[in-house]
């Protein structure tokens, strides 16, 4: 079942497999020459492994952002002595001519090429090695690989304007294929005759021909005997088309389904076209009609459809044609069509858009080659994932997870499935998920936003990462989900809700987390970027919730790290504090905030001289007064002058205003502290406090400090009384009772 497919951790296979190829050089090859990979001489692998290398290899180039594809790799396998290959699916950009040719020598049974639209004709004649071998083959959507390049006669000045030209290679087929029983074209180019293609081929079992316009396919009779399998899907077809058809009996998967929108069809499905397939493909167990219009009406009346309870029994169908099927159906094809919200339908499986288990059989039925569809399969999920409650959660997950995936580029795709993620990872689905699997949906997500600058996309993106648990569910991605939201805010034209939840985000991402992340980011230049934005928002008067987060964000990742305390000071971070101050005076929130951030910069003993300025210290003393968010602001402010109290009168560079008149008010403000406060702020160490503790030049810094523990303590015991005794606040409170220039409230208080 899926719950458990998702639960399972993966195979040591797939994790020895991962693990060669992101260090190849460590494992299985050198380096020749400081360039080219070559294989260890006493390394000998078979199929089974070779196989995975070089199909997991092509999902991590087209999955991975950090993985690096290396120009060598195919000629790893070039020798059949040392490594073989069997079956290979290579898709994309990621495959040349080269890559090809570089395994010539292979005997490979299955080959899968997808979209390659960098092959030319010089791999058509590599595949020529491959044919006494190859038994399955997929050329799907390769759409350069029949023109080679010509070079024109007589070089004339042409040559230096297009020195190459396409041509149509027209004398290519497949004779010699002797063994090729499975072979896909979908999307072939025009031009090709694919009749002369195809005619060598002495037992043809599956063929798929989507896309290509044939008006003429009596050639398909010749495979009568041995066609099991026949895709025609967006073939425009004919009375002539249906005949031919009428006449392959082995049949047992056909698809002439088409997609509404993509042009206009002259063919109507009727009940006798319907009637001719049930009579003549006795065979048949999967049939898809998707997209098709019915000229006539091919119904039971309704009265009669909604009696009884629902059945798959031929005998029973809704569908009158298919009253004369021996068996139901594997799989019935009705995406957009009227017929899939019928009550009787005989067939196990349904894909349609009536319901969450029809829409979920689209989507897995043609995610792979029929993104176009699939895109509008996505949407209707969204939208059942929105009203409605999903009811095979983890299927859907995992299938829109798979055309994410599959479809990095394609731009449908990436809206609908972002869309469609952020519902199904909400809260009330939480529990059904496993960690596996939300690594997977955070890393389509983060691939999503590193390909698509589309607003839509980083929006969605943005959106679907605040479902989880951050930093904690983010931290295996750390530096990549800070670099690509750094990214977001960096950029010179925003959107303004992207901009709000990216800080709120790059917010949550630097709070209750170690310093080396800390570090690691503020070197990525987060202090930079937030001061930009608190800049921008300065300049428009606007104080919102971008500038109150960007604030909050400094002053976390600011905790305890005093490379991004001086970071802020480097970049006039104390000029915006001041302008803040001043265009928004009452702003609690941001108060506190921003002083906060300042006590940070204040326990950095290097960095505080820089904070003795008659300016700042008389901010901070008025501040003292303040009565913003409860005792926030003033308790901050205070703490901030324990700090510079600390370093002695001799550090005291100012004349106004004088350092007795400074203590005297926070001795006042201290006092008008209600010690039984609730409090809007959170340690990770006590620390910075604690050494004020030991020291007698500066009793109010060692009464705040004080009162600031048994604040602390007495509010939230459970919290923060380990927390005392694991830093050894107890010896250190002991102590100072026993002390002479201790006040004696500060004792009262430690005692």
């Amino acid at each position: 079942s899926f719950k458990m497919a998702s639960d399972s951790p993966e195979s040591l296979m797939t994790l020895c497999t991962d693990y060669c190829l992101r260090n190849l050089e460590g494992t299985l090859c050198y380096l020749l020459d400081n360039e080219t990979l070559r294989l260890h001489p006493d390394i000998f692998l078979p199929s089974e492994i070779c196989d995975k290398l070089v199909n997991e290899y092509v999902e991590l180039v087209k999955t991975d952002s950090i993985f690096e594809p290396h120009e060598s790799f195919f000629t790893l396998f070039s020798d059949p002595r040392s490594t073989r290959l069997a079956r290979i699916h290579l898709r994309e950009q990621i495959v040349q001519d080269q890559d090809l040719e570089a395994i010539r020598k292979q005997d490979l049974v299955e080959l899968y090429l997808t979209n390659c639209e960098k092959l030319t004709a010089k791999s058509l004649q590599t595949l020529v090695s491959f044919s006494h071998t190859l038994i399955s083959l997929s050329l799907f959507g390769c759409c350069n690989i029949f023109y080679e390049e010509e070079n024109p006669g007589g070089c004339e000045d042409d040559c230096l304007v297009n020195p190459t030209r396409q041509v149509l290679v027209k004398d290519f087929t497949f004779e010699g294929f002797s063994r090729l029983r499975f072979l896909n074209l979908g999307r072939l180019i025009e031009g090709v005759n694919v009749e002369t293609l195809l005619r060598p081929l002495a037992s043809l079992a599956a063929l798929d021909l989507s896309g290509i316009q044939l008006n003429d396919v009596g050639f398909l009779t010749q495979w009568k005997d041995s066609l099991v399998s026949l895709v025609l899907y967006n073939m425009d077809l004919s009375e002539e088309h249906i005949q031919v058809i009428a006449q392959l009996r082995k049949l047992r998967h056909l698809d002439i389904s088409r997609d509404h929108l993509s042009s206009y069809y002259k063919f109507k499905l009727t009940r006798r076209v319907l009637n001719l397939f049930v009579e003549n493909l006795v065979n048949l167990t999967s049939l898809d009609i998707s997209g098709h219009t019915m000229l006539e009406n091919c119904t039971i009346p309704s009265m009669e459809e909604k009696m009884g309870q629902t059945s798959i029994e031929p005998a029973k169908s809704s569908i009158v044609p298919f009253r004369g099927l021996k068996r139901p159906l594997q799989f019935l094809g009705l995406f957009e069509t009227s017929l899939c919200r019928l009550t009787h339908i005989p067939a196990y499986k349904v894909s349609g858009d009536k319901n969450e288990e029809q829409v979920l059989n689209a989507i897995e039925a043609y995610t792979e080659h029929r993104p176009e569809i699939t895109s509008r399969a996505i949407n209707l999920l969204f939208d059942i994932a929105r009203i409605e409650r999903c009811s095979q959660l983890l299927r859907a997950l995992q299938l829109v997870i798979t055309a994410l995936k599959c479809h990095k580029d394609d731009k449908n795709i990436q809206v609908t499935g972002s869309a469609a993620l952020f519902y199904l990872t909400n809260s009330e689905y939480r529990m059904e998920q496993s960690v596996k699997l939300r690594h997977q949906v955070i890393q389509v997500v983060l691939n999503g936003m590193e390909s698509y600058q589309e607003v839509t996309v980083q929006r969605n993106c943005c959106l679907t990462l605040c479902n989880f648990s951050i930093p904690e569910e983010l931290e295996f991605q750390y530096r990549r989900v800070n670099e690509l939201l750094l990214n977001i805010l960096n950029q010179s034209r925003q959107d303004e809700s992207i901009q709000r939840i990216a800080v709120h985000l790059c917010n949550a991402l630097v709070c209750q987390v170690d310093n080396d992340h800390k570090e690691a980011v503020g070197k990525m230049g987060f202090v930079m970027t937030m001061l930009k934005l608190i800049q921008k928002k300065l300049a428009d008067k606007t104080c919102d919730q971008v500038m109150e987060f960007s604030w909050s964000a400094l002053w976390n990742i600011t905790d305890e790290t005093p490379d991004n305390c001086e970071m802020f000071l480097n970049y006039s971070g104390m000029k915006l504090f001041l302008e803040c101050l001043k265009e928004f005076p009452e702003k609690q929130e941001l108060h506190r905030n921003m002083l906060g951030l300042l006590g940070n910069v204040a326990e950095v003993k290097e960095l505080r001289p820089q904070l003795m300025t008659s300016q700042f210290i008389s901010v901070f003393s008025n501040l003292l007064e303040s009565k913003a968010d409860g005792i926030e602001v003033s308790y901050n402010a205070c703490g901030v002058l324990s700090h510079i109290m600390f370093d002695g009168p001799e550090a005291w560079g100012i004349c106004e205003p004088h350092r007795e008149e400074v203590v005297k008010r926070m001795w006042a403000a201290i006092q008008s502290w209600d010690i039984n406060s609730r409090r809007n702020i959170n340690y990770r160490s006590f620390e910075p406090i604690l050494r004020l503790l030991p020291q007698g030049i500066s009793p109010v810094s060692q009464h705040w400090a004080t009162w600031a523990l048994y604040n602390l303590v007495s509010v939230y015991p459970d919290k923060y009384c380990p927390l005392l005794i694991k830093e050894g606040g107890i010896p250190l409170l002991k102590d100072m009772i026993k002390m002479a220039s201790a006040r004696q409230e500060t004792k009262e208080m430690a005692r």
